[in-house]
């Protein structure tokens, strides 16, 4: 193994967890403190100074011409490992806290994102279907997003000539975390919104947390034996945002899952056929449920409830999901953080959102695009003060997989118009072959 030339690649939990290849002599990016390790990481996983870790795929190309080495989980929809690799006296120390399998891949273009592509490949998997273009309220109106916001972004898109499919309301049409299908005071009819967007020739798209459930909710007041809960009771917590707790939603109780099913043929009956489902992790966290499945088995299962209910031709992008046992669920999946106007992650933590985390990220997981899904590299923000918006483009460009626009249209300047024309105007997208390099390693 040459010590200068070596890289590794850690494959992190979920979309938000970074994920990319190192030297040997980088300091890995690890959560700052344990909010950040629930909602970007995989929780519970403690890892010593000095160590590699993948969770449930780990590579090594050892740099001095030797086949680049992968170890994966043996059986990955149902069980994924910890991988830790550590280097001691120049030789690489591999263990594994379950089964594993070991692969080789011979030396060559593309080293470790040949490697994870053959292994990617290996699995069989039918082609993903073509992803759609996207407007998402999300980038610029936040959870604040109101009804005249999607008319107002809905009729600048017919006046510049953006090629949008689909029109997606984000966080903000809901009441509550948990309470789907009451609205916010900012919005009237979900319904009639989605005829609009449909009778301008668009489809409609919604966003969901669909195991999340805020405190303050009815949900959570009326149906408290539907959360999930800790050994001692109360109720597991999957993080903290806007100053409070979250919960997980109970999907092996029956009238829980009932509960979601419903939900979601209710979006589909008042014409929805895109739908971005985000926060996944918290479905696959451990806790108690109340039929007693591990985590890994209510997260699929809760997935296929989903399903079932939207149908078959239904599109559904899943963000923050686990990776490895995402496979075969999704149509498309966030393959990294969201990005955000400025270039680093707030206190340099690279548990938060910014363009450089999700560069890093989307570009180690870039063998995953055509394989395992769609990938979703992020949204395009080309409106001023987008910190260095010229490269975000560029790379969303390169990276090709789900194209979205983020912006509110009416602020954007002529490069901004151009720059969203073009992008979404492509009408096919393939991802670059696993040879390309995209990005740098992380020194």
């Amino acid at each position: 193994m040459d010590p200068v030339a070596a890289r590794v690649h850690e494959e992190g939990w979920q979309s938000w967890s970074p994920s990319g290849t190192y030297t040997l002599t980088a300091t890995p990016y690890r959560p700052a403190n344990d909010t950040w390790a629930t909602m970007s990481h995989r929780p519970g996983r403690t890892i010593p100074p000095g160590a590699f870790q993948g969770e449930g795929l780990l590579a090594l190309d050892p740099g001095d011409g030797s086949p680049v080495r992968l170890w994966a989980a043996a059986d990955p929809l149902r069980a994924v490992p910890s991988i830790r690799l550590t280097v001691r006296e120049g030789r690489a120390e591999v263990s594994a806290d379950g089964p594993v399998t070991e692969h080789s891949h011979r030396p060559g273009p593309g080293g470790i994102q040949s490697a994870l592509a053959a292994w990617a490949d290996g699995l069989g998997l039918p082609a993903p279907r073509p992803a759609p273009t996207v407007w998402c309220s999300r980038y610029e109106h936040f959870n604040a997003v109101t009804e005249d916001d999607i008319h107002e972004n809905l009729t600048a898109m017919d006046a510049l000539a953006l090629p949008v499919d689909v029109v997606q309301i984000d966080d903000g049409h809901q009441s509550a975390l948990g309470d789907w299908l009451t609205l916010s005071s900012r919005f009237t009819s979900r319904s009639a919104l989605a005829d609009t967007i449909r009778a301008r020739g668009r489809r409609a798209g919604i966003w969901t947390a669909p195991f999340l459930v805020d405190p303050r909710s009815e949900l959570a007041a009326f149906h408290p034996d539907w959360l999930v809960r800790t050994p001692d009771g109360s109720p597991l917590r999957a993080g903290r945002t806007r100053g409070h707790d979250l919960y997980v939603l109970d999907t092996t109780h029956l009238a829980a899952a009932a509960y979601l099913i419903e939900v979601f043929a209710v979006l589909r009956i008042e014409g929805y056929d895109y739908f971005k489902v985000d926060f996944l992790y918290a479905g696959a966290l451990d806790g108690v449920r109340h039929s007693g499945a591990d985590a890994l088995t209510a997260y699929r299962e809760g997935i296929a409830l989903i399903r079932e209910a939207i149908g078959a031709d239904a599109y559904l992008l899943g963000c923050r999901a686990p990776i490895l046992p995402s496979i075969g669920l999704l149509d498309a999946t966030r393959v990294s953080p969201d990005p955000v106007p400025h270039r680093h992650p707030e206190a340099e933590n690279f548990g938060q959102p910014s363009l450089d985390r999700a560069e890093f990220t989307g570009t180690g997981r870039q063998w995953q695009h055509g394989r395992l899904w769609a990938n979703a590299p992020g949204r395009l923000m080309a409106r001023h003060p987008v910190e260095s918006r010229e490269r975000w483009a560029a790379y969303l460009e390169t990276a090709g997989g789900l194209m979205a626009a983020g912006d509110r249209l009416l602020s954007l300047d002529d490069w901004g118009v151009t720059t969203a024309r073009r992008l979404l105007g492509a009408s096919s997208r393939s991802a670059p072959s696993a040879t390309s390099s995209l990005g740098a390693d992380h020194q």
